[in-house]
């Protein structure tokens, strides 16, 4: 347990240097550009059940070694930080670029792969990905457990070899039908605390089927069966019995809060220009909150710039970020009256349905990489010293 009790001087400097500044001002320009927002406009537009996958602006951001900027040069990235990778996200976010593919392949399974991978495994995906010419996915949740690692089901039986076979049934997983590989983690000893190993699965193998769920998003979840795919050694991620390791420290990565801050910051500003006089004080301290979240988020990117991956802080830093987007949807729809529950299908609808689809991602913000209950309790156990 934690038990660290932090003064003034302990908290970095999270202000950007000019170097960083400059870099900002080169993306948002991006971003901001006719080209892009022509993108963002059809996006935006597009009836539900059309989701976008790949993205010309991600081909965009790639040839410039934006899309992931914290790789090294040989695998597509500019050799820079978290705090510039941090950057990409939030402005993408801020420009109403959709990230749900960015922040699955390069956020998550290209860190994991990056951070834990061969060297061969490294230069077979990771390219692709930072280019934005590919799409991965991460298959962690099951339809009886959950997001609960030690329920899994999901097997992987040696084959001889090195090699491994893959039976099982993931959900709630996102662009999958546009992705061409998935991190799948699966039991490979069984027991109360079972062994879990991390697998590169190819998703257009024979015996992968792939089938489209609905949801309250727009981004549709999708139901994986794993029917005895054979993987070789080359497939695996790190050490076979090592996902809970792998797991566990690599997801502190995602949780700066950033991206979940962007989302809802966005939207508060997308309805700025319809604050009545008397609703003024509610924006001022919903917009100090949210001011207040950022500054967190920021700090953690920060420490994951010096090397240290606080997992207490990043709880601290999602569970405050997120428990913002409900309240702050609820405002937006004050803000527009009945009218904000007019879906982008719909002509009258003020500014392309944004309040509607605000109060629809909302609740999925306090879930996403980790629900607020986890979080919470993280806090609670790791650095309150609660029982």
């Amino acid at each position: 347990m934690s038990t660290t009790n932090l003064t003034v001087a302990d908290v970095p400097d999270t202000r950007p240097t000019p170097a960083q500044r400059a870099f900002r001002a080169e993306v948002r320009a991006l971003l901001r550009s006719p080209v892009v927002q022509e993108e963002v406009g059809r996006i935006r537009r597009l009836p539900p059940g059309n989701e976008p996958g790949l993205l010309e602006t991600y081909r965009l951001l790639g040839e410039r070694g934006w899309l992931a900027p914290s790789w090294p040069e040989r695998y597509g990235g500019r050799g820079l930080g978290h705090h510039e990778a941090a950057v990409v996200t939030e402005e993408m976010i801020l420009a109403g670029v959709p990230d749900d593919a960015h922040v699955l392949s390069v956020d998550i399974v290209g860190r994991f792969v990056l951070d834990s991978g061969t060297d061969a495994q490294r230069g077979r995906l990771l390219p692709a990905l930072a280019r934005g010419e590919q799409i991965a996915t991460v298959l962690f949740t099951e339809p009886q457990a959950g997001s609960d690692l030690g329920r899994m089901t999901t097997r992987a039986e040696p084959d001889g070899d090195g090699a491994w076979r893959l039976y099982g049934t993931k959900v709630f997983n996102q662009k999958s039908g546009f992705a061409d590989t998935a991190l799948c983690a699966a039991v490979t000893v069984p027991g109360p605390m079972p062994g879990i190993g991390l697998f590169l699965l190819p998703l257009r193998s024979p015996g992968v089927t792939i089938r489209t769920l609905s949801n309250l998003t727009d981004d549709a979840f999708c139901e994986i069966s794993i029917d005895g795919v054979r993987l070789t050694r080359d497939d695996v991620l790190g050490e076979v019995d090592d996902g809970w390791r792998m797991i566990s420290e690599l997801l502190v990565l995602e949780r700066t809060g950033i991206d979940f801050h962007a989302k809802i910051r966005h939207w508060l500003d997308s309805a700025a220009d319809a604050v009545p006089e008397d609703l003024r004080d509610r924006y001022a301290e919903l917009d100090a909150r949210l001011s207040a979240g950022h500054a967190l988020a920021w700090r953690m990117v920060t420490e994951l710039d010096a090397g240290r991956a606080d997992p207490v802080l990043a709880a601290m830093s999602k569970w405050y970020v997120t428990e913002q987007a409900r309240e702050v949807a609820r405002f937006c729809l004050e803000l527009r009256g009945r009218e904000g529950l007019l879906t982008n299908q719909d002509r009258d609808a003020p500014d392309l349905g944004r309040v509607e689809r605000a109060l629809r991602y909302a609740p999925t913000l306090t879930l996403a990489s980790g629900t607020s209950e986890v979080m919470l309790r993280t806090i609670a156990t790791s650095h309150l010293e609660m029982l």
